[in-house]
């Protein structure tokens, strides 16, 4: 009898264990990110895993993804996607293999473009951020953006450049690949626009000797250089030498953050001298508020890029959509739950759904941005600007 007692309750107890595994299996909001975390662009990745991380701690402790009465629990399952199209389909291949269908990121065009056949072949749903132009489109339904590109806020950078720096030429220097050509593309057009005469310059990525490059583009003496797309750690090495080879103008960088490593790697910030770049987000309390959470969640300073604050609302806007989907494993479901969200975040603040004029399909978010400028080598305080709205 006592034997019979024992089994049963070593029965009852495995039933038990199954039934608890299966709960928090059926109740596990799996995301995958295929990010750059090796080479120049690393900075990047680092961010993006950094936002899924705290976010995925913060939904846990505050009961922020609740499935019939349970609360749910996020993971996060990074990839090194080498910062191109074959790391990015090799990463998304891996997690697709381990059943992972919800998706945040990449950072890079290359890296968008190698992972989006992959989403669509697996019916996957995900939030993306590449400058490119066919960034997301109606062939790709289920793939949302982070955020605008250069199309949307490009055009303001340059207005600011040219109150305070007198220019009528540019050279444009980015990497050869679609990272590189839509992002310098997108820029020469909004140039061009306003008067100003572009010569583009192109370098291999992996490039360390930027010296031929910086011979080329100021044998055309330009008023003004831009680095559009190039990595931080390129472009930090490209003003390191435009500097030292004399050149005196202003530098923008229209093509993502990374102002921090960018001033590092030139030596400086008195090195960059007159230096305008894109800001994703506009600093404030709100973020400032983020910034002290995540010491209080992680232990730790939040990632030094600034794309952190983005991908952090991009992950809670993934685990919001799975809120309202009511399914953590079901990515046309929280697909179309996420098209009905409104663009708000409780510390970046509100914004909109665009991308059908550029895109030709409204699912791209966007949200105010500030300017960030360098004078006379000292940093000047941030300009905000609105988000972009479309008409």
């Amino acid at each position: 009898m006592m034997a019979f007692r024992a089994r049963r309750a070593v029965i009852g107890a495995l039933l038990a264990s199954v039934t608890f595994c299966g709960a928090v299996s059926a109740c596990e909001l799996k995301i995958g990110a295929p990010a750059v975390l090796s080479g120049p662009a690393a900075q990047w990745g680092i961010a993006l895993r950094g936002a899924l991380e705290f976010v995925a701690k913060e939904t846990a402790q505050e009961r922020r993804l609740v499935i019939g009465g349970k609360p749910c629990t996020v993971s996060v399952k990074a990839i090194d996607s080498k910062y191109t199209a074959e790391g990015a389909a090799s990463a998304m291949n891996a997690l697709a293999a381990e059943g992972i269908n919800v998706i945040v990121g990449p950072v890079g065009s290359p890296e968008v473009t190698g992972m989006k056949p992959v989403a669509l072949r697996n019916r996957m749903v995900a939030m993306v951020n590449s400058f490119a132009r066919d960034s997301i489109g109606p062939r790709w339904p289920n793939v949302f953006h982070i955020g605008p590109g250069p199309s949307g806020w490009a055009g303001p950078i340059i207005d600011e450049g040219r109150k305070h720096f007198n220019f009528s030429s540019v050279g444009i220097v980015a990497p050869n690949d679609q990272g590189g050509t839509d992002v310098a593309g997108v820029n020469a057009e909004i140039f061009k626009k306003k008067g100003v005469t572009v010569v583009e310059e192109y370098y291999q990525r992996g490039t360390t000797n930027f010296a031929p490059i910086v011979t080329r583009v100021l044998r055309s003496s330009p008023g003004a250089i831009d680095l559009a797309s190039s990595p931080a750690g390129d472009a930090g090495i490209i003003i390191k030498q435009l500097r030292q080879a004399g050149f005196n103008g202003p530098i923008f960088r229209l093509g993502g953050p990374g102002f921090e490593e960018i001033a590092r790697v030139a030596g400086g910030v008195e090195v960059l001298k007159d230096f305008l770049w894109y800001e994703p987000v506009a600093m404030d309390e709100g973020l400032r508020a983020l910034e002290k959470k995540h010491q209080e969640l992680m232990g730790s300073p939040r990632p030094e890029n600034a794309d952190f604050f983005r991908w952090v609302f991009a992950a809670r806007m993934m685990v919001k959509a799975a809120q309202a989907a009511q399914s953590v494993d079901k990515p046309q479901a929280i697909a179309d739950a996420m098209r009905k969200l409104p663009v708000e975040d409780e510390n970046i603040g509100k914004g909109y759904w665009i991308g059908q004029q550029f895109f030709g399909i409204n699912q791209e978010m966007s949200y105010p941005f500030a300017i960030g400028q360098v004078r006379g080598g000292k940093v000047q305080d941030y300009i905000r600007a609105d988000a972009v709205k479309e008409d």
